[in-house]
């Protein structure tokens, strides 16, 4: 009895310690969400009094009379490269960072700052440096000849370039390396002295033992992007392009932001997010899904 209650103690504790944010998650993001779901019913200009339309929000998404198809268009792609980018930058990073060299503390320092740097000044930098007539990178082409070079931002061949660029010094990269370079740490050396044994390359070492070995931490990691890329896209976007040239980056939270706050269509701005977050909660069950035989967790 006395070790029941022991443990009904421990258990009221640890609860209590969690307390804090399951209400923070109840109030700032389960209230939203029931919010923008009673709202997607609506019609609502922020003026006049809700009107009830049901699913006619809905309906409007897939009729073709507004941009909604383009800017899930975009937001794929925009969510590949993105996620593609961050992968791949912060697992060679961490590679890189796992080699025995002097001063690795200062490069782990250097390679971690653009996590603690706001997504927003950094738009602004590299909106200043992509600038056509004032950035450095048309200054530094400047000196090999080119005297007409592109117009970065504003063009629509060059925009996606130049984002595939900004995704790799977003806060995502930073933190995953972080995490990829503690995973790697893990790998039991026995493995690699194996594969030594067996006369592997470094390749052979890499795609045969480290990758199987570390694949739970890539699912991991792919996961957080693709969710961080499809909410988080605004802060960088809005800022850089805001949806420009044309609606060429508008990606879903730009458009859900255009009707929400200068449209004042909070109806259909609620529907496009209730959208956005089925569409976020699908792709993360099919990646949980479609990786259950190639991730490792032994």
């Amino acid at each position: 009895m006395k070790k029941k209650v022991n443990g009904f103690k421990e258990s009221l504790s640890a609860y209590g310690f969690l307390s804090p944010w399951f209400i923070g998650l109840i109030v700032f993001t389960g209230g939203p969400i029931i919010a923008s779901f009673v709202l997607s019913l609506m019609k609502w200009n922020l003026i006049s009094s809700p009107e009830f339309v049901g699913l006619d929000n809905f309906k409007a998404l897939f009729d073709g009379s507004t941009d909604f198809l383009n800017s899930l268009r975009v937001t794929l792609i925009f969510t590949v490269i993105s996620v593609v980018v961050t992968l791949f930058s912060s697992l060679f990073l961490a590679t890189l960072l796992n080699f025995k060299i002097r001063f690795m503390g200062i490069f782990q320092f250097f390679y971690f700052i653009p996590a603690v740097m706001p997504s927003v000044v950094m738009a602004f930098v590299f909106k200043l440096m992509f600038n056509k007539e004032l950035g450095i990178v048309n200054y530094v082409l400047s000196f090999f000849g080119i005297d007409s070079p592109p117009n970065w931002l504003n063009d629509t061949f060059y925009v996606w370039p130049t984002l595939a660029i900004t995704c790799i010094f977003t806060y995502a990269t930073g933190q995953m390396m972080l995490i990829f370079s503690s995973a790697l740490k893990e790998v039991p050396q026995e493995l690699y002295e194996a594969s030594d044994i067996d006369g592997a390359s470094f390749s052979q070492r890499f795609f045969h033992v480290t990758l199987p070995a570390i694949s739970p931490i890539i699912l991991f990691n792919l996961v957080v992007a693709t969710v961080n890329s499809f909410n988080s896209s605004f802060t960088l976007l809005y800022p850089l392009t805001n949806g420009g040239p044309g609606a060429e980056t508008e990606v879903l939270s730009l458009n859900i932001y255009k009707y929400a706050f200068k449209l004042f269509d909070m109806g259909y701005a609620s529907a496009l997010a209730i959208v956005l977050f089925a569409i976020v909660g699908v792709i993360a069950f099919l990646q949980f899904y479609l990786s259950r035989k190639s991730v490792h967790y032994n």
